[in-house]
């Protein structure tokens, strides 16, 4: 080919036929050309160019071309190119390529990276190169070792020695080689394969070893040893034990190596590999206590237990930064794994030299470094409360005397005082390190400004869950300490001698972690200080920024403690009001804060602000409405609301235990919205288009969503509150409907998108979303469930349902569903002949909607199905009160909720399907029409959706189902027919014909199936000896013979096991966090306090 053909302006020209002829010919040259253009951001046929690259590598001959591409390519880029197609032929193609092709390939590429790797200028110049060959040559190891090429180690080792050169990329194979077996190999080869590799590995380890242990004893080559040293760190983790501790490897590595600048970190990779093996025999312990002693002689060289690591982090080189790292996985892997070996007195001097070393190492400015650490600091915590708590349980039990300083019960020293000066070490890192709590709103942001926290950083909530446990276990073990290292950091605050935003957050935040770790007085003790103290900075310091700081650790400080502000009237009483003080600091943060805080506050102490308490003539909640006007003046719309909540959250006290008038202070909380709702409401009465008002629709919004906040925290009592609007906002919803409804009439379905609709529409969801908190909450004595029914439900039934089945789809608010939902759930049978009425309102016209297909409207697909399982739940007999094409399209709608792509749509429809078949079995009158008419297609419908591939999660549901209704037959409760009688002979009952019907249904879907197999089956789905657990398990060897389900996934076969399993060890984690007093945090404990 010409080369103007590919220079030329017309780039159309461009295809494969002018690089690869007809005739075989394939034109380097204008590969070399594609490549520049392809590769030049400039070229003006750079996309011609990459459009034919992608045409060639979708030729499937193409790898025939691949090595003298390789061999003849001048463009670096067009030999990666040849490299990169014969890689996919070798993934792709390798089973399908005749076996002197394979041959071939295999011999061209060894070959290759022989002559490459064996001269020492080539290695340098084309180093990326032979490393792309390198992982070439494993690809091709995966598919033929160890079976069709066992001399593939002995060959490699043996070359090996004949070139340091060679033997330095032969390194690199091994290291690829073992990361394909041991780490990669999960997901990309079948498990036999990766068995068989990894026996292979280990059985001709000796090989590698011995190589491994003559270059490292022999070579002078910096860069071979430290890949031999990355290659032997690969394999450490897995080889037989005897290569590490019945050699001289470790003394090699500690003595030789570690002593090393030059290798000191590979060296060190490889120890952090040995350190981290556990679980071993005990027979290996006093090699691990041996492995420490000398590696500390060799570190002590280094750096000295004292050395401070932070400038030396700081300002060190890469290299330093990685070693201190690479030293906090050493130790913190050596401790997790031989913490008690390394116990015995002849080690404990350097078990807790390495500990301070840990302890440096934690002080280093770093959070990948100090998470590193961190997890063994909660090991260790975890591991001595755990070891002191099962002591003193047997010491008491043995009536042991616990009370010597320094011993257990058994007389034997215990374990905390051994780490004593480390733990208080550790107790000081932990502070100064203490990450963010997830109720904290305030943060410093890169340009050192204190602003809100936008977005929550994960990494971060979990650094802060771990190190709250270390700390709270910290604590347990010596409160004391604890105290004074607190105490202290805050009175450094407070002098100012230490003073700085992340000094007084660490502290605070690790302050607040505690609660709940000491006992009520050691409590009060300490945070009596540390309040005043704060109180104190609050007033000392100036400038915005600082006070928001100090603002942000009192709001935090004080919202863990609910249990001593309820035995500190006064305290509470001073805290709440610097509370209402924050709530007019317009700092970013604040004002939210203060007010989470309150909520948080008025939930767990809520009976102190209702009862009088000494030196007090009125309820505190009595004088806080009174003043709330003043008090939230300066709060945005969402911070008044929670405000409200707050308020509300205090009313919703045991009535019974609060001789105050509730109903009364409700209305005098509410008089503020109150009265801007009427005269919203008297406007209306002279001009109703004032409703219509932006403005005065924001307004309304603004009302409901405090309403909301209110009911949901108020409870029943709220019932006093909804009768002085109620009638006025069903009005106001009728208005709105109204005039979207006229909106749409006008301008068509487009009309919903206008802004002024949307704005009705939020305020018509926020009048929908008031009610169904209003019914869930509702309840004797204020709101009875019967006069719930009578007094409210009336009134709503025509403006919401008449508005719903009228408009168009993209109007209807699936919150009415809701509602109704709702109604039916709390109210029942007392609604129970209203249920005709809505299903007629709203039943069709949803279906209608949703089931065009499985994406639109899936807010109105969730509602949809849990208002019909309220109803199939609470009112089973309505449903046969409606017609029967409805009744039909009931069933209609549970078989095509089955089918559902959603996992929570098809369980709901499974539990309704499986509740109704109780129902009816229940219900005589109703259940052999039922059986007759829909039995059989649901059977079949349980059967799809159960050999489907897409609804394995469901298949406890499925084998409940199927159990259900072949038994129902089996056991003669199916009187009527289930056939047409005049189509089957005389005799003919409802087993044998569900027989035959299922047996050629099932062979007819799955032809891999033969008769024998399916009669079987069949056979045990009518056996009702077979429990539950019995049945799913007939069911699963089943489908896992279908060839559908044969090589696939199919734990979720297994998800009702998984999943309980799951549960059980969530629960014996929480009883275990549950055991230890402070490890819940006081919003996880569910009281009033």
């Amino acid at each position: 080919m010409s080369a103007p053909g590919l220079n030329g302006t017309n780039s159309s020209n461009w295809d494969v036929s002018r690089l690869w002829s007809p005739a075989g010919d394939f034109d380097i040259i204008g590969l070399d050309q594609v490549m520049v253009a392809a590769y030049s951001p400039t070229d003006p046929h750079r996309a011609s160019a990459n459009k034919l690259l992608m045409q060639l590598q979708e030729m499937p001959e193409l790898w025939t071309k691949a090595d003298a591409i390789i061999e003849q390519a001048q463009n670096p880029q067009a030999r990666f190119f040849g490299l990169q197609v014969l890689d996919d032929a070798i993934k792709t193609r390798w089973k399908v390529v005749a076996q002197d092709q394979r041959d071939g390939i295999k011999n061209y590429v060894v070959g290759k990276v022989i002559n490459m790797s064996k001269d020492e200028v080539v290695m340098s110049q084309e180093r990326v190169f032979i490393s792309k060959l390198n992982l070439t040559l494993v690809e091709i190891l995966k598919q033929e070792w160890p079976h069709n090429w066992p001399s593939f180690i002995t060959d490699l080792v043996g070359s090996s020695k004949t070139s340091e050169v060679l033997c330095e990329n032969n390194m690199q194979i091994l290291k690829l080689l073992s990361e394909e077996v041991f780490d990669f190999s999960k997901d990309q080869m079948v498990t036999d394969k990766v068995k068989r590799m990894k026996e292979s590995l280990n059985g001709e380890f000796a090989q590698i070893y011995q190589l491994c242990e003559f270059v490292l004893l022999n070579s002078q080559r910096p860069s071979l040893l430290r890949v031999t040293l990355q290659t032997l760190q690969r394999f450490l983790t897995w080889i037989p034990l005897g290569f590490i501790f019945q050699t001289n490897l470790i003394d090699v590595l500690v003595n030789k190596f570690f002593s090393t600048p030059l290798f000191r970190n590979e060296a060190l990779d490889c120890l952090a590999e040995i350190g981290s093996l556990k679980d071993l025999d005990p027979q290996y312990d006093h090699l691990f206590r041996q492995l420490l002693q000398g590696f500390l002689v060799q570190l002590g060289a280094i750096i000295t237990p004292e050395t401070n690591l932070t400038p030396a982090y700081e300002n060190g080189s890469e290299t330093d930064r990685l070693f201190i790292q690479k030293l906090a996985l050493f130790l913190s892997g050596y401790f997790k794994s031989h913490l008690h070996a390394l116990e015995a007195p002849e080690s404990q001097e350097a078990l807790l030299k390495g500990m301070v070393y840990l302890v440096r190492v934690s002080e280093v400015k770093d959070t990948e470094i100090f998470r590193i650490c961190l997890e063994a600091w909660h090991m260790l915590a975890d591991d001595l409360y755990k070891w002191e708590q099962s002591v003193a349980r047997s010491s008491l039990g043995s009536g042991l005397n616990l009370g010597t300083p320094g011993m257990n019960g058994a007389g034997q020293a215990s374990r905390k005082f051994l780490y004593a000066n480390i733990l208080t070490g550790v107790r000081h890192v932990m502070i100064a390190n203490m990450a963010k709590p997830e109720e904290v709103l305030i943060v410093e942001d890169e340009n050192g400004d204190i602003v809100r926290e936008t977005t929550k950083d994960t990494d971060v909530i979990a650094q802060y869950k771990t190190m709250r446990e270390a700390l709270v276990h910290l604590t347990h073990l010596n409160y004391e300490d604890t105290e004074t290292i607190m105490l202290a950091k805050l009175a450094e605050q407070v002098d100012g001698s230490a003073w700085s935003w992340n000094n007084l957050n660490t502290l605070c935040w690790a302050i607040g972690s505690i609660s709940g770790a000491m006992t009520e007085d050691e409590e009060k003790r300490f945070l009596v200080t540390v309040i005043k103290d704060l109180l104190g900075l609050c007033e000392q310091k100036r400038g915005k920024d600082n006070k928001a700081v100090v603002a942000s650790n009192i709001m935090y400080v004080v919202g863990q403690y609910p249990r001593f502000l309820k035995a500190h009237w006064k305290f509470l009483k001073t805290v709440v009001n610097k509370l209402f003080e924050f709530m007019h600091e317009v700092h970013p943060g604040v004002q939210d804060m203060a007010c989470d805080t309150f909520l948080k506050i008025a939930g767990k102490c809520k009976r102190k602000f209702v009862t009088v308490q000494s030196d007090e003539s009125v309820p505190f909640v009595c004088e806080l409405v009174d003043s709330l006007p003043s008090i939230i003046s300066d709060l945005e719309p969402h911070q008044v609301q929670a405000f409200y909540e707050a308020v509300a959250t205090m009313l919703s006290e045991n009535p019974e235990t609060v001789p105050i008038d509730r109903p009364a202070i409700l209305l005098k909380l509410m008089e503020l919205p109150n009265r801007t709702w009427r005269t919203i409401m008297e406007q209306a009465a002279t001009n109703v288009e004032t409703l219509i008002a932006p403005a005065t629709i924001k307004e309304i919004i603004k009302i409901l969503k405090t309403n909301n906040k209110v009911c949901g925290a108020v409870g029943s009592l709220y019932t006093h509150q909804l009768q002085v609007f109620f009638l006025d906002m069903l009005n106001v919803y009728k208005v709105y409907s109204e005039r979207i409804s006229l909106a749409i009439q006008q301008q068509g379905p487009h009309a919903t998108q206008l802004s002024l609709i949307k704005n009705l529409r939020s305020a018509k969801k926020e009048v929908l979303r008031l009610l169904s908190v209003f019914i869930a909450k509702s309840g004797p004595p204020e709101a009875d469930p019967r006069a719930v029914a009578m007094g409210f439900i009336p009134p709503i039934l025509d403006p919401i349902l008449g508005d719903y089945k009228r408009n168009i789809a993209g109007a209807r608010d699936p919150e009415v569903l809701k509602l109704m939902g709702t109604v039916v759930e709390k109210l029942q049978n007392y609604v129970a002949d209203d249920v005709p009425r809505i299903m007629e309102a709203v039943f069709e016209v949803t279906l209608e909607m949703i089931t065009k297909n499985f994406e639109d409207f899936p807010e109105h697909r969730l509602q949809f199905f849990w208002f019909l399982k309220m109803i199939n739940h609470h009112c089973f007999g309505a449903l046969f009160k409606i017609p029967p094409e409805h009744q039909k399209l009931v069933v209609q709608s549970v078989a095509w909720a089955m089918k559902h792509t959603e996992r929570n749509i098809s369980d709901t429809g499974l539990e309704i399907l499986h509740e109704l078949l109780i129902n009816v079995s229940q219900t005589p009158g109703v259940a052999q029409a039922f059986y007759q008419q829909y039995l059989l297609s649901l059977i079949q419908d349980v059967f799809a959706v159960m050999t489907d591939r897409l609804h394995k999660s469901g298949f406890k549901m499925h084998s409940t189902l199927l159990r259900q209704m072949f038994h129902l037959v089996q056991l003669n409760q199916v009187t009527v027919p289930l056939f047409d009688v005049s189509q089957h002979p005389p005799g003919t009952t409802n087993p044998s014909f569900l027989r035959n019907h299922v047996c050629t249904l099932l062979l007819s879907s799955f032809p891999n199936l033969n008769q024998t197999q399916v009669t079987k089956f069949v056979d045990g789905m009518f056996d009702v000896s077979m429990d539950l657990g019995k049945f799913k398990q007939h069911l699963r060897d089943f489908l896992i013979e279908l060839k559908e389900f044969n090589g696939e996934d199919n734990s979720a076969l297994f998800t009702e096991e998984t999943e309980q399993a799951q549960r059980a060890r969530e629960q014996a984690l929480m009883a275990e966090r549950s055991a230890v007093p402070g490890m819940l945090k006081p919003s996880e404990i569910d009281n009033d306090l």
